[in-house]
């Protein structure tokens, strides 16, 4: 018989060209959880990923940069997954959303936008993550890392503080003590000690420069959502 694939000769169970299986199998409750198992990346460990971002940053994305990209979780995947985490868990526990906030004129087109963030925060991370990691390669221009390495490098490290946020969230749900704003800061600092981990932890002034290029750029995602919003309402209004 021939791969269904790619039309290639098959004697054996699996093609000899791109492996398809000769047969495939029925799909069923344990074909399920093996899809799920690897768009998460399960078989690796999402909770070694964790650990290995909460101990070492920048070692565990520069070895996953340069050399093994199997023993982390995928970063949009992995920032797609936490921010949805965090997500669930505020709605769950009705908390008021202490990551993004905008009051502004209601229905206006920035308004809009900023809802949209709100619902969703991975995507939106990862334009933001955009944004920040211009301006970290404008500080860090010395280092060979190009834009796109430093933009999964903030896929993970804003994963992480997603992470924390939904941490903070889950405390102030089962407490009602009012310390979501308290994991801002604590991802914020988070970001910035592995961003300049990533680059150079021995040197004080990576971390200056890891929280200019943060704060910048998280500054610069907001204006440009504020401008785009203010250029959609003037179009409209014409």
């Amino acid at each position: 018989m021939n791969c269904k694939n790619c039309n290639t000769e098959v004697t054996l169970n699996f093609c000899p060209n791109c492996g398809q299986p000769a047969k495939v199998k029925r799909i069923n409750g344990h074909y399920i959880l093996h899809e799920i198992e690897h768009v998460l990346h399960f078989e690796k460990g999402i909770l070694f990923t964790v650990r290995e971002l909460l101990t070492k940053p920048g070692d565990s994305v520069r070895h996953f940069i340069t050399e093994n990209r199997s023993r982390l979780v995928k970063p949009i995947i992995f920032i797609i997954v936490t921010s949805l985490i965090y997500t669930l868990i505020t709605h769950f526990f009705h908390i008021d959303d202490g990551y993004v906030k905008y009051d502004g004129a209601k229905k206006s087109s920035t308004d809009l936008i900023f809802k949209w963030v709100q619902d969703h925060y991975g995507y939106a991370n990862i334009i933001m993550g955009v944004f920040i990691a211009f301006w970290t390669k404008v500080f860090f221009r010395k280092y060979d890392d190009n834009f796109y390495e430093i933009l999964i490098l903030l896929c993970f490290v804003m994963g992480m503080g997603m992470l924390f946020y939904a941490v903070f969230a889950i405390v102030q749900g089962l407490t009602h003590l009012n310390v979501v704003q308290a994991g801002g800061i604590v991802a914020i600092a988070y970001c910035v000690w592995a961003i300049g981990q990533f680059f150079d932890k021995k040197k004080m002034a990576s971390y200056f420069k890891a929280f200019a290029s943060y704060m910048l750029g998280m500054i610069s995602s907001m204006l440009f959502a504020v401008l785009l919003g203010t250029l959609a309402d003037l179009v409209i209004g014409h």
